[in-house]
């Protein structure tokens, strides 16, 4: 696996890839990784692809200095995992690589990113998709692959990622992943690492609770399936929902009533102290999205 820590040697390395005839598959990650990372990568390989992974933590993202500051990173044990999964290439910048203007410059684009990114993260976490779009769009005109493969967990990320290659003109083809849990059912997150073993022993009861409720949802209204999911949350030690919205699978609008979408997914971020978990759970699917 080749270790790239500039732009030019990512292009020089993607221009070798082309010329051989290969797909590209990026898969871009935050570090800290995990094996819903990784399952990411083989997803990639099944396909055929070429993996490009990149390892950055992107500031532009973070409307919390703390949250930046705290989170986790451990590069030389992420390079290793990258490699035995058979990743091609790492991208490993520094932030003066990935942004020489600063990243308090600025950023004179604004991207349009519809109503997925005003709700839930977006209405919490304010800026943090135009962050997350600066970057993505940034490795995809980068690496200009084939296909970009994210991790469900993440699943409004997903829908505005999806939104900002159209309104780009990106051609690629995003790729979204089944979330990866631990045994008890935890969605792997390098945001566990942070965890008290206290917070650790109850952070499952987030999942517990959500797949619960699907049952719940088939015999109750769509608000009285929001109350219990919160209620049972709330009532556990260390954890503070923050929010949970029940929405249209596609829009991320919230839903009233069961009968409003064939697609309704449950998104939730809970704090287990000071860590911020997020999960999903899909309530309503169809055959065909």
């Amino acid at each position: 696996m080749k270790v790239l820590r500039t732009v030019s040697e990512l292009r020089e390395y993607v221009a070798e890839l082309r010329g051989e005839g290969r797909t590209i598959g990026l898969v871009p990650t935050m570090g800290a990784l995990h094996e819903g990372h990784l399952s990411l990568i083989e997803a990639a390989r099944r396909n055929g692809d070429a993996v490009v992974a990149s390892v950055f933590v992107n500031p532009t993202q973070f409307n919390n200095p703390t949250d930046l500051a705290t989170y986790p990173r451990c590069e030389e044990a992420d390079l290793r995992l990258l490699e035995e999964a058979g990743a091609s290439a790492a991208f490993v910048p520094t932030v003066e690589e990935v942004y020489p203007e600063g990243t308090d410059a600025p950023d004179t684009h604004v991207f349009d990113l519809g109503q997925v990114a005003e709700v839930m993260e977006g209405k919490f976490r304010p800026g943090h998709f135009q962050g997350v779009a600066r970057i993505v769009s940034k490795l995809f005109r980068l690496v200009e692959p084939d296909r970009g493969y994210f991790g469900e967990k993440d699943f409004q990320q997903i829908a505005v990622i999806r939104r900002m290659a159209q309104t780009e003109g990106i051609d690629i083809e995003i790729v979204s992943c089944p979330i990866r849990r631990g045994a008890d059912g935890l969605a792997l997150s390098s945001r566990n690492a942070l965890l008290t073993p206290g917070q650790r022993a109850v952070a499952p009861e987030i999942h517990r609770a959500l797949a619960y409720s699907v049952n719940y949802s088939q015999s109750h209204s769509v608000q009285a399936t929001h109350d219990t999911v919160v209620e049972r949350l709330d009532a556990q030690p260390f954890m503070q929902v923050e929010y949970f919205e029940i929405v249209d699978g596609r829009t991320l609008q919230p839903v009233a009533d069961w009968a409003d979408s064939d697609y309704i997914v449950g998104c939730i971020t809970v704090y287990c102290g000071k860590v911020r978990l997020i999960d999903n759970i899909t309530y309503r699917k169809p055959e065909k999205i």
